[in-house]
């Protein structure tokens, strides 16, 4: 499509969770470091929230690259799971195989390898995204794993990431023993608008993008309005206002390609 006619690596506007890509706006860098002080710190329970669409993935993903080489990490994203199911996962994502499938031995199975890790200088995160959506008694097995820890220290650090409504969850009376474990909690707010040229931009040369491949004011404006500062949105806009762009042969975004791109993902006539 427009990778070679805007000599792009790649496309600026994908809406997977790559790290590199993320933008540090305001709110973002402040999820950031309370995420990396939970973790590294062994506060235990984190909880982060953000809109659908605002890059709480791509952000945990990026706090876990920066950590790099001091952290041993598991990603559960399908939160559906009862809590056999929940310690199958995760032990599947940290490579376990426990010699049998009952709750016991997975348990046992996952004190081991974080006590060894711990005894390495190693520091383990389990995130669980869409977390607002786990079962009850999932989250309760989840508040259990915090038992695993020494007299000095918690062996595991446990991000629960989901939208609003996990707040409003967490504040059920039925699970006041989970909340008062929580001791980090961060939110991603939309970008502000000032914030959402900085953020094309920044995906753009991230991409391969020259200087001369820009939006012009009118149409981060317009996008600013169509997306409400969640990225998702502006990436998807974005990536049909680059289309538009090519289509037309120009090096420039306009406001006109962004409107065109809004017709498109609104199915509207052109």
């Amino acid at each position: 499509m427009y990778l070679d006619f805007f000599q792009l690596k790649e496309f600026p506007f994908s809406i997977t969770p790559d790290p590199k890509y993320l933008y540090l706006a305001a709110g973002y860098r402040s999820a950031f470091e309370h995420l990396r002080y939970g973790i590294t710190h062994r506060r235990g329970f984190i909880e982060l929230t953000g809109e659908v669409g605002c890059g709480k993935s791509t952000l945990c993903r990026a706090v876990l690259e920066h950590l790099g080489g001091e952290i041993r990490s598991a990603l559960i994203v399908n939160p559906c799971l009862n809590g056999l199911q929940l310690l199958r996962a995760i032990l599947l994502d940290f490579g376990l195989h426990a010699p049998r499938q009952d709750r016991l031995s997975l348990v046992q199975t996952l004190n081991a390898f974080l006590l060894e890790q711990s005894a390495g200088g190693f520091c383990v995160a389990l995130i669980i995204d869409e977390a607002q959506d786990l079962p009850r008694r999932t989250l309760e097995e989840v508040r259990l794993l915090s038992n695993l820890e020494t007299a000095r220290e918690k062996l595991i650090q446990i991000v629960l990431s989901g939208q609003p409504e996990l707040a409003e969850r967490l504040a059920e009376p039925a699970l006041r023993q989970l909340r008062q474990r929580i001791t980090v909690r961060c939110h991603v707010p939309p970008m502000a608008v000032p914030e959402i040229g900085g953020y094309i931009v920044h995906r753009l040369r991230t991409a391969g993008a020259g200087a001369e491949l820009q939006f012009t004011d009118e149409a981060v404006g317009r996008v600013a309005r169509y997306s409400h500062g969640v990225p998702r949105l502006i990436n998807a806009l974005c990536d049909y206002a680059l289309m538009a762009a090519f289509a037309a042969g120009t090096f420039t975004v306009t406001d006109a390609c962004v409107a065109r791109a809004e017709a498109q993902l609104e199915g509207r006539p052109e």
